[in-house]
């Protein structure tokens, strides 16, 4: 399990850590159709992915820092893994089903797509340059993290807690759905795309809501007994992280830009205290 997490962490987690934002000249694109347009975004879907997946051959400095602060940080939560699925299951029927279904259906890789589809295109077709980098943002880090969480959870295979075979139980390319735990599909879905959208707004309260939002699917699926909550952490800093990645390299492909008022200076860090587990993300 160590050194599976390890590697997961390092080829995915921290991809961005040590990107740095350079003065790249965008090129003019004021001319082209929507085809055009079309066939250029969808290229920087893929070459963002592509990008992602290099960034740790670069690592310099505190890099490796922070990678051990997420691995200590899912680490720690495995070691409670139990205490956690048992209390949250103590209180599954003080949670409305309403938030439930709601995590379950947000989730879902068809809806998530048709989701992002639907910004994207809405941009692509008004010609409304945010939206249409919105668009791209979310479509390329949904697939980059999508991608790499369906083949950790098949190479993983960890037993899902519902299994009732313990959380230190693992049959890596088992195939069958209950050993497709680590980590949670929801989890990396919603909050990528609650990341992408807060990421648009500078107002903390509405910052905040969004990712409040944004963790429910995750939560969601701990009290459906379907993920540890390591898995679900395990699965908001791969969004977190892929998601910074991805936008400082649109950032040399488009005028529009979320991060050129002020240096990068984001965290996503993990409490936790007697019955209670939380992400801080610092902005």
């Amino acid at each position: 399990m160590n050194k599976l997490l390890y590697i997961y962490i390092l080829l995915v987690i921290t991809p961005s850590l040590l990107i740095a934002q350079n003065n790249v000249v965008v090129p003019d694109r004021s001319d082209k159709t929507i085809w055009q347009d079309f066939t250029y975004d969808m290229g920087n879907v893929f070459k963002a992915a592509g990008y992602t997946y290099t960034r740790p051959l670069h690592w310099q400095g505190d890099d490796f820092l922070k990678l051990g602060g997420v691995a200590a940080s899912t680490y720690g939560l495995y070691l409670v893994d139990d205490n956690i699925r048992r209390e949250f299951l103590n209180h599954k029927k003080d949670v409305p089903n309403v938030l439930l279904n709601y995590g379950w259906y947000a989730g879902s890789p068809q809806n998530n797509y048709g989701f992002t589809g639907a910004v994207y295109l809405t941009g692509l077709f008004s010609k409304n340059p945010k939206l249409r980098r919105t668009g791209v943002l979310l479509i390329s880090a949904a697939t980059t993290t999508g991608f790499l969480q369906q083949l950790t959870k098949s190479a993983v295979g960890r037993a899902r807690p519902g299994s009732d075979l313990g959380k230190n139980h693992f049959r890596p390319f088992g195939g069958s759905a209950k050993y497709r735990s680590f980590p949670s599909g929801h989890g990396v879905l919603t909050f990528t795309n609650a990341h992408v959208i807060a990421k648009q707004f500078e107002n903390i309260w509405i910052k905040a809501g969004i990712y409040a939002v944004g963790i429910v699917p995750g939560a969601s699926r701990i009290y459906a007994d379907a993920h540890w909550a390591s898995d679900v952490f395990l699965s908001w800093a791969t969004s977190f992280f892929v998601v910074e990645a991805i936008d400082i390299y649109l950032d040399r492909k488009y005028d529009e830009k979320y991060n050129n008022k002020k240096p990068l200076k984001t965290s996503l860090s993990l409490t936790f205290n007697g019955n209670l587990i939380g992400a801080v993300y610092t902005f």
